[in-house]
C-alpha cells in the first residue's frame, strides 16, 4: 500500500486561500500606503519632473503660445494633483513588494523547479516596468507636440494641473503595465497554459493584437505613443517566446 501526500495547494481549504489572499492584499496595500506617504515629501521634485516635457516643448515651440505653466480651476485641484502623483508613485515604488506578494500567493501551486524563478520573475518585472515608464516619459513631449499641432494656430494652450498630471501618470502606467506582458507570457509557458509552438504559430495575430491594444490603452491616443509602445512589445513578444522555449526545453531535457 502506497502513501500519498497532498500538495500544499490541495491541503489548503477555501477559507485558507481567502485568508492568504487577504493577507497578501493587506501587505501590498500597506506597502503602497507607506510609499505614498514617503513621496509626499518629494512632491515638488516629482511635479517638476512630470511637467518638464511640457515646459521644454513650450520653449522649443513658441508658436504654440504656451508658457509651460498649469492652472487650477478650484481649491481642491492642487491637493488632488498632489495625491495622484504620490499615490501612483507609491504604487510604482511598492511594485517589488506587490510582485513578491503575488509570487508568494501562487507559489504553492508551482513545482520545486518553478519556484526557483522567483528572483528572475521579480527582477525582470521591475526592470521592464521601469523601462516602460521611462519610454512613456521619453515620448511624452513628442506626443504633446503632435496633439498640440492639431489644435490649430488660434487655440491657446492652457492645461489644468489635475488633467495634465493624470494624462502623464496614466500614460506611464499604461506603458509600464504593458511591458509586464512578456514576463506573464514566459510564466504561462512555464506552467504549461500555453506552449511556445502555439505562440509562434499565432504570432501574426499576437502582433496585430498588440497594436490594437496599444492604440486602446495609450491615454493620449496619438500614433507616436502607440508605436512607441507597440513596436517594443512586438519584439518582446518574440523574445518571451524564445525564453519560454529555452526554459521548457531545459525542463523536458
Amino acid at each position: 500500500m502506497t502513501n500519498t501526500q497532498n500538495s500544499p495547494i490541495e491541503a489548503m481549504s477555501m477559507m485558507d486561500h481567502l485568508r492568504e489572499l487577504r493577507m497578501r492584499l493587506v501587505r501590498s496595500a500597506l506597502a503602497i500606503g507607506v510609499s505614498t506617504l514617503l513621496l509626499l515629501a518629494f512632491y515638488d521634485q516629482l511635479k517638476d519632473v512630470l511637467t518638464r516635457p511640457y515646459r521644454n516643448l513650450c520653449i522649443q515651440r513658441p508658436d504654440f503660445g504656451c508658457d509651460g505653466s498649469l492652472f487650477s480651476l478650484g481649491p481642491l485641484d492642487g491637493f488632488t494633483a498632489r495625491m495622484r502623483v504620490c499615490l501612483y508613485g507609491g504604487l510604482v515604488l511598492a511594485l517589488p513588494v506587490i510582485l513578491w506578494q503575488i509570487w508568494r500567493f501562487i507559489v504553492p501551486a508551482l513545482s520545486k523547479r518553478e519556484k526557483n524563478y522567483a528572483v528572475p520573475f521579480i527582477a525582470s518585472s521591475v526592470i521592464l516596468f521601469g523601462f516602460g515608464c521611462y519610454l512613456a516619459y521619453w515620448t511624452l513631449d513628442k506626443a504633446l507636440e503632435f496633439l498640440i499641432s492639431w489644435s490649430g494656430n488660434d487655440v491657446t494652450q492652457a492645461y489644468q494641473v489635475t488633467k495634465y498630471i493624470s494624462l502623464v501618470v496614466m500614460m506611464m502606467l499604461a506603458f509600464g503595465v504593458g511591458f509586464l506582458s512578456p514576463v506573464l507570457l514566459v510564466f504561462l509557458q512555464l506552467v504549461s497554459v500555453v506552449t511556445p509552438k502555439t505562440l509562434i504559430k499565432q504570432w501574426r495575430y499576437a502582433i496585430m493584437g498588440i497594436f490594437v491594444a496599444a492604440a486602446v490603452i495609450t491615454p493620449s491616443g496619438d500614433p507616436i505613443s502607440m508605436l512607441a509602445l507597440a513596436i517594443p512589445l512586438s519584439v518582446l513578444y518574440l523574445v518571451a517566446v524564445l525564453v519560454g522555449w529555452l526554459l521548457t526545453r531545459r525542463r523536458t531535457a
